[in-house]
């Protein structure tokens, strides 16, 4: 076997083999790449200046600011009313308390950039008043935990972030992409949970729509309405960059819950800093690693050798979008979002590349898989948290939460056929710059 064939059977079969026996992805990571390290007589220093060179980067400084502006944001009451604008407008429809909680998830999206945060701040409240009104406790917490994936794709998201990161990507461009898709996938959510509340009679509030209603709850909502409004707009603006947005909603957001809303409290500030800088500690532990793992590969063309053997598969753009489809699908099952990312883009590029797939439209595909991944077990940690807050067990729950796995792999095989879903509003903008 060539050197190379020796190296890329260390990494992958090394990192395999101690991730299917339970080693932290990390850890596994890291192992891997020591091996190889050592097969190679190359100085084991090679993975600290790896690690090194992936937490220095600018953009990154983004994930913790989006974290932390996430919690403030959900501990500030931006959450509660951003519910109350969605329920005076759905909330009388069949299934209204589910609908809500979709579209409520969605706006919470564009100023969170988490989909177990969306799952928490909006399932929090949303799926006790859905017990109330009658629905089963398994639709409850499927209907939560399905709309927080939105988390992740109506921008900001983390995971964009990153990908834009590792794919070396406009972040910019990322988020524009995100928004045609997150609405599509939205809409695939309610239009599913309305089936399955017209076939199960979950009825709506019972109160008709009220003009008035709606326009008070636009009003007392209005300072959270313009979050991303202020955040996404300066960086379609030109403002301010992807990075210095995370920054202005941190800020914003300690605005609207101190002095506008007065729900956040300076005792409540220690834990979400806490908080943000145990995420953060994590994903900078599995970007290290994994940094390093990626250089190693690509120093020996594994990324290539990859994309050769699949071009043999296929040559067909959207054959080759599904394949990727299935497989992130059933590594999503095992394998966190950002590790996915991280591992997955320098595989995948190369070869997407050569058959003239956009990497913005590769990138959304990645991320609706990693909203996939946080709906299926043993990972999917947003079955995890509405699991708890809906007290139903999660076995329960994973069978509750097929059909909307299902509407969202339709979505992505959507905007695997049709790439302008994602690329029309990146390519439009440009145009008339």
């Amino acid at each position: 076997m060539s050197e190379a064939g020796m190296v890329a059977a260390i990494l992958l079969g090394g990192f395999s083999v101690l991730f299917l026996i339970g080693v932290p992805i990390a850890i596994s990571l890291g192992v891997a790449t020591v091996l190889a390290l050592m097969y190679l007589g190359t100085p084991t220093m090679e993975l600290v200046q790896g690690a090194m060179i992936a937490s220095d980067s600018f953009p990154f400084l983004a994930v913790p600011f989006f974290i932390l502006a996430g919690q403030l944001m959900e501990t500030g009451g931006l959450s509660r009313r951003l519910i109350g604008v969605a329920s005076s407008l759905m909330g009388h429809v069949t299934g209204g308390l589910a609908m809500v909680t979709i579209m409520a998830c969605a706006f919470f999206a564009a100023i969170s950039g988490s989909g177990p945060a969306t799952t928490a701040a909006i399932g929090s409240i949303m799926i006790p008043a859905m017990l109330k009104r009658g629905y089963t406790r398994e639709f409850a917490g499927a209907v939560s935990s399905s709309g927080g994936t939105l988390g992740i794709l109506i921008p900001p998201s983390i995971p964009m972030v990153v990908y834009g990161i590792v794919g070396n990507v406009s972040i910019t461009d990322m988020f524009l992409a995100g928004i045609i898709p997150g609405i599509l996938v939205a809409v695939a959510f309610m239009v599913t949970a309305w089936l399955i509340s017209r076939k199960n009679g979950f009825h709506g509030t019972g109160e008709p729509f009220s003009a008035m209603k709606f326009l008070k709850a636009l009003n007392e909502a209005k300072a959270a309405l313009m979050a991303p409004l202020i955040i996404l707009g300066g960086i379609y603006g030109g403002i301010f960059t992807p990075t210095e947005a995370a920054v202005v909603a941190v800020v914003y957001g300690m605005l609207c819950g101190f002095f506008i809303y007065r729900e956040l409290k300076i005792s409540d500030v220690p834990r979400m800093l806490m908080e943000t800088a145990m995420i953060t500690g994590s994903v900078m532990i599995i970007i290290g690693f994994a940094t390093a793992f990626g250089r190693l590969m690509t120093m020996y063309q594994i990324p290539q050798m990859v994309a050769t053997w699949m071009q043999g598969v296929t040559n067909d753009k959207f054959l080759l979008l599904m394949i990727i489809n299935v497989f992130l699908l059933f590594v999503g099952m095992f394998m966190e979002t950002v590790a996915q990312i991280i591992i997955l883009t320098p595989l995948f590029m190369p070869m997407a590349s050569k058959l003239g797939i956009d990497p913005i439209q590769l990138g959304i595909v990645f991320v609706i898989n990693c909203e996939l991944g946080f709906l299926t077990p043993p990972v999917g940690v947003n079955l995890f948290v509405a699991s708890n807050i809906a007290k139903v067990s999660i076995e329960r729950l994973s069978k509750a939460v097929i059909p909307f796995i299902i509407a969202l792999f339709v979505s992505v095989a959507v905007i695997s056929y049709f790439p302008d879903i994602a690329l029309w509003l990146p390519k439009y903008l440009k145009s008339i710059r």
